[in-house]
């Protein structure tokens, strides 16, 4: 679609000659209506987090993520120091407004400010959190700063490819499939085939006015529940 012809007759991409490597993502808070994406920090939000993960039985949550699920607070409270204090991964804890408890996770990852693609991933939402207003914020947010902020040409989503309901979640979101990486990782002692999703520049503007109309106030009755989906949005 974009492909133009060199002096050789070969076919060649879109010109990019204005392009400026981008900016990093930085430890700021992401505010929302609905919740705040804030840097993790393990002292003020791990007793949270694991409190929030615990509330019912999610073991089924932590299957597709390459640690968990935790026994106890302080194997917790291990893991959120050595993998999560780093600037990429680049972790947010999710905060509810309501309650201002920390109530998810989600992180920025494989950076690549040279040429402006960036990934979300190490995604991990509480029982309370799942299916809520919060859940689809937190995703659009991370979008606007990736897009609007910081200028980057690509986001990508990646899972495991037996994970049916990231796929799903994926392009609910307004990801775009592009196939499978056979064989590219393992953990738990498994293969993992991995799903590659993502979503370009161009595609954000629009996505993000149907955003903006799913995340209105008037689009949930007085229970928190969606009058239309992000499907009928588009």
């Amino acid at each position: 679609m974009n492909e133009r012809m060199n002096h050789l007759g070969q076919p060649i991409g879109g010109e990019l000659n204005q392009w400026e490597e981008r900016p990093s993502p930085r430890r700021i808070v992401l505010q929302g209506k609905y919740c705040r994406l804030v840097p993790l920090d393990p002292v003020l939000h791990g007793a949270q987090l694991y409190q929030a993960f615990i509330e019912k039985d999610q073991e089924a949550d932590w299957t597709y993520l390459p640690y968990g699920p935790f026994h106890n607070s302080k194997e917790f409270d291990v893991w959120l120091e050595n993998a999560c204090s780093g600037n990429d991964p680049l972790f947010y804890s999710v905060i509810d407004e309501r309650s201002s408890q920390a109530i998810g996770l989600v992180s920025f990852l494989r950076i690549d400010p040279r040429v402006g693609v960036i990934e979300v991933g190490h995604i991990h939402f509480s029982a309370c959190l799942q299916k809520t207003p919060m859940a689809t914020e937190a995703m659009y947010l991370m979008m606007a700063y990736v897009f609007d902020e910081l200028g980057y040409r690509r986001y990508e989503w990646k899972c495991d490819s037996c994970n049916q309901g990231s796929k799903k979640a994926a392009l609910r979101l307004g990801f775009k499939y592009e196939g499978i990486f056979r064989q590219a990782t393992l953990y738990k002692g498994r293969n993992r085939d991995t799903a590659w999703f993502s979503m370009l520049d161009k595609e954000w503007p629009e996505l993000k006015e149907i955003f903006h109309k799913w995340l209105d106030e008037e689009n949930f009755d007085d229970k928190g529940q969606q009058k239309c989906s992000l499907q009928d949005c588009r």
